[in-house]
């Protein structure tokens, strides 16, 4: 296995590889902003090979039973395990992160595994009485055919390993097109599969230009579903794509998840869920709550509560002990937080905390806290993906909700009340795909995981994960 981050390949055929034409670009470490490595960058005669070998690969696997693909993806996860501290810091080296969260999140992946390989068992069609007793009719799940899957740098391996455990488990192969800012991890996520003895051809791994290996995979005639996290804009580009080519397709697109903190919520429980969650990742989070709406008659104590939280968090690089959050993944995510905090400060919030770049050496950027922050604010109406928190009052649930709605995102949300009158209302009335009352977030497995409206559709966890990869197939046999 990769245990440094040296030179990260292809997976082309069950092979490790690197692209036809040599080509590598430099991987950075965005505590430092020195290079740490190199990843192989594709062309299109890597891609046809990649496509030729994930159809070999899908009709052995397709005909593989679901006891048997369950006993190799349990081996993959229980190698992830035994792996999980090498993984974790090349994670930490590539992308930032703190090193227990990167550790987190590769333990977390091997639950994944083991969840979709116990739920590919359970993947059962069904028999349907016949209006004709000479009939017999069944529905029968088969899988869709080869995936392209197209992954993004703040999870490096949890968002992969949704698609590919999802994929594995429904009898499909696929393609996984992950992240060149952060190569190393997925690498090795793929590299657990292959050494659990995941056939030739049924799982690939290629890096290079985002815009030519989408357009090439998609219009592929081979592959026949198309699964894609990141942000909004490119992924309706990819739908429109695969619309175009009647491709099946699931996206996990962009949030900006708000927060209601009623007038009877638990302030204490909801600063340490919510403070906590904001932070995590430097903010890079697709679930991170970002538009926080708290009751006037409460708004400045939770301020100064959430202040106070934040004031605590050890800055630094993710591999010092202690270190709790850090650096933002690329110099991009530094120009947005100052953009998007300068945006808040001119049109009338009031800077409550950070607000500015950390050192001049790697892309930390202070934990921020804006309050009384107008709805005609940027962070207000575009997901800040950072670690930025923007607070502002509101006097009625009524009124919380509709701010909560207004805008065209739809994917997280949170919620703090003692009452379950306003625990029905929010469930019931909050246009998201998860909501997640007085409690932190949790991405369980076993839950669906997407959004609704721009949001995207689809989703990545619990049993509805696995009908995009399948087909129903309806069968009716008369007896003669």
């Amino acid at each position: 296995m990769q245990t440094s981050l040296t030179h990260t390949q292809l997976l082309i055929d069950g092979r490790w590889t690197d692209s036809a034409s040599g080509r590598r670009i430099d991987v950075v470490n965005p505590a430092t902003g020195a290079v740490v490595g190199t990843v192989a960058y594709a062309g299109e005669h890597d891609l046809s090979q990649l496509v030729e070998a994930a159809t070999r690969g899908f009709r052995v696997w397709r005909h593989t039973t679901a006891f048997e693909r369950a006993v190799v993806m349990r081996k993959a996860s229980a190698i992830l395990r035994e792996r999980a501290d090498v993984i974790a810091r090349l994670m930490t080296l590539e992308q930032g992160k703190p090193l227990a969260e990167a550790r987190t999140e590769v333990i977390n992946a091997a639950d994944t595994i083991e969840w979709f390989a116990d739920e590919g068992r359970r993947t059962y069609g069904r028999v349907v009485a016949p209006r004709n007793l000479s009939v017999q009719q069944s529905v029968l799940k088969e899988p869709v055919g080869p995936v392209a899957a197209f992954t993004p740098w703040n999870f490096p391996i949890n968002q992969a390993v949704r698609k590919i455990s999802a994929a594995l488990a429904t009898g499909c192969s696929i393609i996984v097109k992950a992240p060149e800012e952060t190569p190393a991890s997925p690498s090795e996520l793929l590299r657990a599969f292959m050494d659990a003895g995941v056939p030739a051809g049924v799982i690939g791994l290629v890096y290079g230009e985002p815009a030519e290996i989408s357009s090439y995979l998609i219009r592929h005639p081979a592959i026949r579903k198309v699964t894609f996290t990141g942000s909004t804009p490119v992924g309706k580009q990819l739908a429109a794509l695969a619309g175009q080519h009647m491709k099946r397709v699931t996206m996990e697109l962009g949030g900006h998840a708000p927060v209601i903190v009623c007038e009877d919520a638990d302030i204490a429980n909801a600063i340490r869920s919510t403070a906590a969650a904001k932070f995590r990742n430097a903010g890079q989070v697709c679930i991170a709550p970002t538009r926080f709406l708290v009751h006037s008659s409460i708004q400045g104590e939770f301020t100064r509560a959430f202040v106070e939280h934040a004031m605590g968090i050890s800055v630094g690089d993710g591999l010092t002990a202690g270190t709790q959050m850090g650096p933002l993944a690329n110099g991009r995510r530094l120009s947005a937080m100052t953009q998007v905090t300068k945006d808040a400060l001119a049109r009338g919030a009031k800077l409550e905390l950070g607000g500015s770049r950390i050192g001049a050496e790697g892309n930390f950027y202070a934990p921020t806290v804006l309050s009384n922050v107008p709805l005609d604010a940027e962070v207000f109406n575009n997901e800040p993906f950072g670690p930025v928190a923007a607070i502002r009052g509101f006097d009625t649930l009524d009124e919380a909700i509709a701010e909560s709605n207004r805008l065209p995102y739809g994917l997280a949300s949170f919620a703090y009340t003692r009452s379950i009158l306003n625990a029905h209302r929010l469930s019931n009335e909050l246009e998201v795909g998860m909501l997640w009352i007085n409690q932190p977030a949790l991405a369980v497995p076993e839950m669906p995981f997407g959004g609704v409206k721009d949001s995207g559709y689809g989703s990545e966890g619990g049993p509805e994960a696995m009908e995009a990869y399948l087909v129903s197939k309806s069968v009716s046999i008369m007896s003669l």
